[in-house]
């Protein structure tokens, strides 16, 4: 379990498989600076704290020396019950709403249309901590020797530091194959890891030790949104929760005393293993948990010794293993550099090192500068590495807090430290929880989407029922803000934001996306085509006779944001936002196209959706050349608005495109610069996806450099966007939309695809990125693309198709070439498009 050599043998993955010329130059011998977050002084606001996770449980590492806390979440730790999201009395109020917007009464049409909201969503909640005391020669440790990091690759979190002339070390990770997270700590003396740990939360709770190495938790969550009271006897029927947390010393040294009946006394260790385990009696959106059959505290027990028999390294290996499995599928190196350095094969390595297979280009090296401090130079400095370093965590958060049989990822993914978060944390359907899963198909992490498609299908259910009684209407509809009950009524408030029937059927696009990646035919026939037949179902019911003969939606809002009516009043509520109808025609093009590959061509709501389809109201130009954002050229009190919602169309819609509509190109390029740099994180990302649809790379990557502003945690208020020290993104508040905005849009910017066409490095920002290569990128179709590039220009393209014969037609600056691609080879093509290099893929494949 020490410090033994040992080799580390990478398993093969799809970005293995193909390597350019560009990389078999001479280098320097220099390494790249590796994929680390790394922090020269414990947190001081949670924020610098480091972020682990498995899917369902996660923690954030402090840190700290003389007191270190590990802050826990438990994702189905929420308020609440199933409830009823139906309103009987909707019906009426809708006919009342209608009417005032026929009638051009839209102030009166927003003021009215609050009779549709309902109850407000349920509330994410927090685990707890686990606390570690150490003693008062900690408070003297030398400030200079002390490193934190996250190091990527390997999803491990390290802290080191000197006390005197004894060096402790402490390692942390979340094992999804063992649902666990453990922790080492360690010092460098025989005998010298001495400590006190106990568990404690804000929820309402008892500990209690186990044994002579267990410390048990037991708690519940309110079963309403209102603040818990700490060690309340008030019989709560909410989600029940125990965590479980064992402790392991070193069997030649150390002894272990009971404190208080809640804690456990370290003395005289060589080294401590912490084991955390927790469930909860969560057991469905539609099982009230007074009802649920689960026991936490029996479960948790069982998953303790599911894992008795391994070891701390053993469990380690399997961490590793299944994590990078997932993390390694995608490489990225940008440099401004024009040498790179070669390197590609099993590393020799001291056990829980990074695996830095992948060695292509040359920088400095300089451990001892924190992650913060890179942030704050950016302006100036404008590092590619650091573009490199979050678009990976981008992919490192959605593989810790999405997995399948995991919840959904919500508004802060699973982190979560309050027991009232900003907004709930709940999942909000009007772009956050979508952009949560942006990254998942094109940066190759198909199964962190498990949870999304999960989620949809119990909206569906809830939604049928809204969909009936609120609007009379067949199908299903989900709003604005949703939660772990997978709520579908309008939220409680104003209708500018609550009155959005939107949410489901925007949802169900990523659906066929699922497809158009994958061309999985089982799970468009099994999973996808249900859930998109019940969405049209509601939106043809939803849809109604409108002026010049078009359908129309009524009441219809914009996200979030105002107009001013023609009497100068303003208003949220008028008909057919550019927004509703961009999603529509997405909902109709899905079904369409699904039903000619599933041979449903001729069921009625494919031939209702294709009739429809015509007379949806096409996007509009506005009299000053941008895209109309209502159906009606109304004034913008507010053209800077962090919503771009009539953008839709452009991104993450298909029905702007470049090609195709070149006039609706030039006024969402307007548009994007009317509506300006400022605003929020996933605002500042989707705005970058946006400029590189258009191909405008000066622009997507103007919003790139816009995201590097360090966030002071004290002063949040100051900011609009940026990132915190350990690179979570800034509304502010946190929220963790737009760190995964972030990688679909640089991945965005280097590949876009149909599934007929490619489209290679289209909004490369060349004077920035001079050189560079992505690996393992997917693309629709069911393609893996890799491309490397050399002083701006394109130098080498890897593609490949596990099971699918295709044609793709390839475009680079205005060629085009079509390549015919058959399973089970490896494409490689020149600067040219020419195919240099055909080979056999590995019979065995990871992926």
């Amino acid at each position: 379990m020490e410090d033994e050599e040992w080799v580390l043998v990478r398993r093969t993955t799809e970005k293995d498989w193909w390597s350019s010329s560009f990389m078999d130059d001479d280098d320097n011998g220099e390494d790249p600076r590796p994929l680390k977050i790394t922090f020269s002084g414990p947190a001081e606001h949670w924020t610098d704290a480091i972020p682990i996770g498995n899917g369902r449980l996660g923690a954030m590492i402090w840190g700290g020396v003389a007191v270190e806390t590990l802050q826990l979440n438990e994702d189905t730790l929420w308020t609440g019950t199933p409830g009823n999201y139906t309103n009987p009395l909707a019906p009426e109020a809708l006919s009342v709403v209608r009417k005032l917007v026929d009638n051009g009464q839209y102030a009166e049409a927003t003021t009215a249309a609050e009779k549709l909201s309902d109850k407000p969503s349920d509330v994410y909640q927090l685990l707890g901590d686990i606390k570690l005391e150490f003693d008062n020669s900690h408070l003297k440790y030398v400030e200079k020797s002390y490193h934190r990091e996250l190091d990527l690759d390997t999803a491990t979190t390290r802290v080191k530091y000197s006390v005197g002339d004894v060096e402790y070390t402490r390692e942390y990770f979340a094992s999804n194959p063992n649902q666990v997270i453990a922790t080492k700590i360690s010092g460098s003396k025989s005998g010298s890891v001495s400590f006190t740990v106990y568990l404690d939360s804000k929820m309402h709770h008892r500990s209690y030790v186990k044994g002579e190495n267990q410390i048990i938790m037991e708690g519940s969550c309110p079963d309403k949104r209102i603040p818990p009271r700490l060690n309340a006897n008030d019989n709560s029927k909410g989600i029940l929760f125990t965590t479980i947390l064992e402790l392991q010393i070193s069997k030649s040294t150390g002894v272990v005393h009971v404190l208080d009946g809640r804690k456990l006394k370290v003395e005289g260790s060589d080294w401590a293993i912490l084991l955390l385990v927790s469930s909860s009696s969560f057991d469905g959106p539609f099982t009230k948990p007074i009802d649920s059959k689960k026991d936490p505290t029996s479960d948790s027990l069982s998953a303790l010794k599911s894992i008795n028999n391994l070891s701390y390294t053993e469990l380690y290996a399997h961490h590793l293993d299944d994590y990078q499995s997932l993390f390694h599928r995608v490489s990225l190196q940008l440099s401004k550099s024009s040498k790179s350095v070669s390197g590609d094969g099993p590393l020799p390595m001291k056990k829980h090192m990074a695996n830095n297979s992948d060695l292509f280009f040359k920088r400095s090296k300089d451990d001892t500068v924190s992650t913060a401090e890179r942030v704050r130079s950016f302006k100036t400095d404008e590092d590619p590495s650091l573009v490199e370093l979050l678009f990976q965590y981008g992919r490192y958060l959605l593989i810790s807090c999405s997995r399948p049989g995991t919840q959904v990822a919500n508004l802060q993914g699973i982190w979560n430290k309050d027991i009232e978060p900003p907004w709930d944390g709940a999942q909000h359907l009007n772009i956050n929880l979508q952009m949560n899963y942006w990254p998942a198909l094109p940066c190759n992490l198909k199964e962190c989407q498990d949870p999304l498609f999960e989620y949809i299908s119990s909206l569906s259910i809830n939604g049928s029922k809204t969909a009936k009684v609120n609007y009379e209407a067949k199908g299903w509809v989900a709003h604005q803000v949703s939660d772990i009950w997978a709520k579908t009524s309008p939220d409680r408030g104003q209708a500018v934001w609550v009155l959005w029937p939107m949410g489901g059927a925007w949802l169900c696009t990523h659906l066929w996306e699922h497809y158009t990646y994958t061309m999985d035919k089982d799970f468009l026939k099994n999973k996808a085509y249900p859930l998109l037949e019940g969405c049209t179902l509601f939106l043809l019911d939803w849809l109604i006779e409108g002026r010049g003969g078009y359908l129309e939606t009524n009441p219809s809002t914009s996200p979030e944001h105002m107009f001013i009516g023609p009497d100068g009043k303003p208003a949220s509520v008028s008909y057919s936002s550019t927004m509703d109808m961009s999603i529509i025609k997405e909902v109709f093009s899905a079904i369409i196209s699904a039903a000619e590959i599933l041979g449903k061509n001729e069921d009625e709501i494919v031939q209702k959706a294709r009739k429809a389809q015509t007379r949806l109201l096409p996007t509009r130009i506005a009299r000053d050349g941008s895209i109309m954002e209502w159906a009606v050229d109304f004034e913008d009190p507010e053209i800077h608005h962090r919503h771009v919602s009539h953008l839709f169309g452009l991104f993450p819609g298909h029905t702007i495109t470049v090609e195709k509509t070149p006039d609706l190109c030039k006024a969402a390029d307007y548009t994007l610069y009317k509506r300006g740099e400022e605003g929020p994180g996933w605002s500042t990302t989707w705005k970058t996806a946006l400029w590189a649809r258009l191909h405008n790379s000066e622009h997507a990557y103007r919003m790139v450099k816009h995201l590097f502003d360090l966030v002071d945690p004290d002063h949040e208020s100051n900011y609009e966007g940026g990132l915190y020290g350990n690179l979570f993104t800034s509304h502010p508040p946190f929220q963790i939309d737009a760190n995964f905005g972030f990688s679909a849009a640089i991945a965005e910017m280097l590949v876009q695809s149909t599934v007929k066409d490619l489209y290679l490095l289209p909004a490369l920002p060349r004077d920035k990125w001079a050189n560079g290569c992505v690996k393992g990128l997917k693309a629709r179709g069911g393609v893996t693309v890799n491309v490397c590039w050399k002083e701006g220009d394109l130098h080498e393209v890897g593609l490949w198709s596990n099971e699918h014969n295709s044609i793709k037609r390839l475009h680079y600056r205005g060629s085009i070439v079509n390549a015919n691609l058959s399973p089970g080879r490896v494409y490689t093509f020149n600067r040219q498009l020419r195919c240099i290099k055909t080979n056999t893929l590995p019979s065995a494949t990871s992926y």
